[in-house]
């Protein structure tokens, strides 16, 4: 694949990652709160949560570290779990009423499933950026550093990359511990319900 094929596809994957990742979950998250849909609000706060990875993942980027390839693969990889594993959230929004938000929060759900699923697996071939001693200094896994630096520049234009990467890598720690929380203790004692115990 040409560096300019590689490069339009990855600039669009994160046009589309804004679209699908940020903008339409928090237009729905509002949505929901405003018609006090509970369930609705429940699943995008777990969502949210979730989804603070693919930001981990661009600070840790903005430095250039490895790791953050990895982190980016696994945040597309827990989305679509988040979405779907709670059984009383499904249930909950399934036996609201037909309405513009449930069918905006299925459709979000669903093209958001499908984006991840093809995004971890096209991501796969790039996990050498990663692991791989001397890969980040490969053309193809620069591109991938193009957009995390455009934020940069528009957002902390006067910080030094590798401060915004131990930024992200505190984040990284604080996400593990909690996901290790999560999946040792309170999965256990919760089950796949949302309701906070």
């Amino acid at each position: 694949m040409s560096d300019t094929v590689l490069r339009a596809i990855v600039w669009t994957d994160y046009r589309i990652a804004l679209l699908f990742a940020v903008f339409i979950p928090l237009t729905l998250l509002i949505w929901a709160f405003v018609q006090k849909a509970d369930a609705m609000v429940r699943l995008l706060i777990v969502y949210w949560r979730v989804a603070s990875l693919l930001a981990i993942s661009v600070y840790i980027l903005i430095a250039s570290w490895p790791i953050g390839f990895i982190s980016g693969i696994f945040a597309r990889f827990l989305i679509p779990i988040s979405l779907w594993f709670w059984v009383d959230v499904n249930e909950d929004i399934e036996d609201r009423p037909a309405s513009p938000l449930k069918l905006a929060l299925t459709a979000w759900r669903w093209a958001m499933t499908i984006y991840c699923t093809l995004g971890t697996l096209w991501s796969l071939t790039f996990v050498r950026c990663g692991f791989a001693q001397g890969a980040i200094r490969e053309t193809s896994c620069q591109v991938w550093l193009e957009p995390p630096s455009l934020f940069k520049e528009y957002f902390h234009h006067n910080s030094k990359p590798e401060f915004l990467g131990f930024l992200g890598m505190v984040g990284l720690a604080f996400y593990v511990l909690y996901l290790s929380y999560f999946v040792l203790i309170r999965l256990g004692k919760q089950g796949r319900s949302a309701m906070e115990q």
